[in-house]
């Protein structure tokens, strides 16, 4: 069965770090393109970053370009969100995801993770 499995939640200070890592299972995963989302309560989910198939290719949301840094590994099916300088702004639950094709957002993912809290404390 495909799932992506996140990891790496918390609570942060304000101006700390914190690196989320999703796994992925079941699919083909070198050849789909990754993904960040994040949800904050009343809020729509938004995109966060991407990556492409080898991790060659980024893309980040204007709110997080220059703190956060997505990288995976497909040696071994893995994902990660490094977020540095983070905000009160971060808080939401952040989401995993996974497509075939393209980085670019559209709100279409062949697979999602169950998603992890992120709380910044000022």
């Amino acid at each position: 069965q495909a799932q992506l499995a996140e990891s790496g939640g918390g609570l942060v200070q304000a101006g700390g770090s914190l690196t989320l890592s999703c796994a992925a299972s079941g699919f083909a995963f070198s050849q789909y393109t990754v993904h960040w989302l994040r949800q904050a309560p009343g809020n729509k989910r938004e995109f966060v970053a991407a990556a492409s198939w080898t991790g060659g290719t980024t893309e980040y949301a204007d709110s997080v370009k220059g703190r956060f840094i997505i990288s995976r590994n497909n040696a071994d099916d893995t994902f990660h969100l490094e977020m540095n300088s983070l905000k009160r702004e971060d808080t939401a639950v952040y989401y995993c995801a996974a497509k075939k094709y393209g980085i670019t957002d559209t709100g279409t993912y062949d697979y999602w993770g169950q998603g992890t809290q992120v709380t910044v404390s000022s």
